[in-house]
């Protein structure tokens, strides 16, 4: 009888990791799908080529404005209702974005693509707290790892199936993306397992919680919150910049085509899964999440400083292992500090927290990609790349010495100064 409850007991959560696990994979491999062709499509559409830049830095800072409205009220809606009617509405949306990007016809249509995608793609945060509510707060931080491990296997197969499609015209990614979101899609509905009980979810929503000032307000009035967003956001806005024009910057350096950039992507995924499939789990115990931070942000700055070498350089080796590096320390940033802010919060406010800080990396991804587009355009290729190096050298001296013990449940206690 106790090895049967045992197993009832474990079977839902075991069964809620594989779909968020497999959402997570999907995902990621159909965002990865259309990395590569995106320059090019922009291209089609854009009259003045040094404007290029500016115009694909726009396409995705639009995509971050709708994050930033929406990321919050998906995350206070999930307290509310549950996670599983959130996630699926948001692949739901994912997907018709991905269709409208592919039809295009108009610079317009692209635009519209990106907004629907990027009102229903704010579900991170739901996934996050997804994952807090079924693994005890010791395992999130592996957990996240994990999560992070398998959408750098989504990211490996997504840009490199994506460059080979692009074979047969840049569009055909953007089809083979929504297909793949619309099976999420039905998978989710007909095996997903909801996440958070009606006896732990919110019992109303105030209309103030759907506002994302507000909610940045509340979750940023934790001292040691408001810290820690701020490192994000200050790590979050470079890392934007160089995700809107890494693949132009091959393009125009070294002459890199479609698939070429597919490749480069695929290295990124598979860095991110020795790094978060592999090393997290043993280095995390013996550092810490705070320790694994400063360590991801001082080799980002290493990663940055070698990508801006290949203008010096002419070679490709710089952006290969500027890019490996970079994303090793991209690897720990992620789930150290999703572990962090999970670890902060108590159970009906997971999707709270998790949504502030999503919107504080929606409201940098806003900034990034339109700063980075004018740096890349007006001043020159290498210095996004200078300018995140000294970015994330400041976020990695706010981590170490300005941010206080995290507390758990701390948004339950009093807001401190």
């Amino acid at each position: 009888m106790a090895t049967q409850a045992s197993s009832s007991a474990i079977s839902p959560n075991r069964a809620a990791l594989l779909f968020i696990l497999l959402t997570s994979f999907l995902g990621s491999m159909g965002i990865g799908l259309i990395t590569p062709v995106a320059p090019f499509l922009v291209s089609r559409y854009v009259t003045d080529p040094n404007s290029t830049g500016l115009v694909l830095g726009w396409l995705i800072s639009i995509y971050a404005v709708c994050q930033f409205i929406a990321a919050p009220a998906l995350g206070v809606l999930s307290d509310r209702y549950g996670r599983r009617p959130i996630l699926l509405i948001c692949l739901f949306g994912s997907a018709v974005g991905y269709l409208l990007f592919g039809l295009g016809g108009a610079l317009w249509v692209l635009f519209l693509g990106r907004i629907i995608d990027g009102i229903t793609g704010a579900n991170f945060a739901v996934t996050f707290a997804y994952i807090a509510d079924v693994t005890p707060p010791e395992q999130r931080g592996r957990y996240f790892g994990l999560t992070g491990a398998i959408v750098g296997i989504g990211f490996i197969l997504g840009p490199t199936i994506g460059g080979f499609l692009a074979t047969y015209g840049y569009t055909m990614p953007l089809y083979i993306a929504a297909a793949i979101t619309f099976l999420n899609v039905i998978f989710g509905f007909l095996f997903a397992p909801e996440s958070l009980p009606r006896s732990a979810r919110a019992k109303h929503i105030n209309t103030a919680q759907l506002n994302p000032f507000s909610v940045l307000g509340k979750v940023s009035s934790i001292r040691s919150l408001r810290w820690l967003l701020i490192v994000t956001f200050l790590y979050s806005v470079p890392l934007a910049a160089i995700q809107a024009n890494l693949s132009l910057f091959a393009k125009d350096t070294l002459g890199w085509d479609a698939e070429s950039v597919g490749i480069l992507f695929a290295l990124i995924g598979l860095t991110d899964i020795v790094t978060q499939g592999v090393l997290l789990g043993r280095m995390l115990p013996r550092l810490g999440e705070r320790r694994m931070v400063v360590l991801g942000l001082l080799s980002e700055l290493l990663g940055y400083v070698l990508l801006a070498s290949v203008l010096l350089l002419h070679s490709p080796i710089p952006i290969v292992i500027g890019t490996i590096i970079f994303a090793f320390g991209d690897g720990l940033i992620g789930p150290s500090i999703g572990g962090l802010l999970a670890n902060a919060a108590d159970t009906q406010n997971q999707g709270q927290v998790q949504g502030g800080s999503q919107a504080v990396q929606a409201l940098a991804r806003i900034l990034g990609p339109i700063l980075g587009g004018v740096l890349y355009d007006q001043v020159g290729y290498a210095v996004p790349y200078l300018s995140g190096a000294v970015i994330v050298l400041i976020a990695a001296l706010v981590m170490s010495m300005m941010l206080p013990p995290l507390r758990t449940s701390a948004l339950a206690a009093d807001p401190q100064p």
